[in-house]
């Protein structure tokens, strides 16, 4: 069914955006949904991805942003740069310490936003599982009845591997002053100020 548990969580990283913040790399941007949302707010947004099919779409779809098709564990990022570094359910695509590249790439002040996915299940997400069934079961009925059948291009997918508090251990040791927090729907988001 068609719920997307990443778009669910865009307004919550739209809340969490700084203050005065003008320039944002979208990494992992695949069809470029939140990328545009970025720009939509007045971001000069880079928006990677190494999928040369999802970033045609993102393309196509326009809305602001600079598509790029882009390995972020091989591409040379500007230093000290973006003032928001954004990170879609994509970090488990790539070693967990790329987060020291994209650390080096946010400008003094910036702000590293990382919705991730996880391995494992714990209380959390078996309570989840209820709301899950009804919000895919929601949006499904509401394309129906708009008549919108037709479903999205979705980006390549990729179990992740790594453990909540494996997670939060490395996040600690890599990002010293980050914060993990647990979301429903399997999501953990991540979030670091660099001083």
């Amino acid at each position: 069914m068609p719920f997307d548990h990443n778009d669910h969580y865009h307004p919550l990283l739209l809340r969490s955006l700084p203050p005065g913040s003008r320039t944002a790399l979208d990494i992992g941007c695949g069809t470029g949904r939140f990328a545009r949302r970025l720009a939509a707010r007045g971001y000069e947004v880079d928006a990677l991805d190494p999928s040369a099919e999802v970033i045609a779409e993102a393309r196509a779809a326009g809305g602001g942003p600079r598509y790029r098709r882009a390995d972020v564990t091989k591409e040379d990022l500007p230093a000290a740069h973006y003032d928001v570094i954004t990170c879609l359910a994509s970090l488990h695509h790539m070693p967990f310490d790329t987060v020291t590249r994209l650390r080096a790439a946010l400008a003094p002040g910036g702000t590293l936003l990382v919705l991730g996915c996880y391995a494992g299940m714990t209380w959390w997400d078996i309570a989840a599982s209820p709301a899950n069934v009804v919000a895919r079961a929601t949006v499904y009925v509401s394309e129906r009845l708009r008549g919108d059948h037709t479903p999205p291009l979705k980006a390549p997918v990729r179990r992740p591997d790594m453990r909540l508090p494996d997670i939060r251990t490395e996040a600690a040791r890599l990002l010293p002053g980050s914060r993990v927090r647990q979301l429903l729907f399997w999501r953990y988001l991540l979030s670091y100020e660099k001083a």
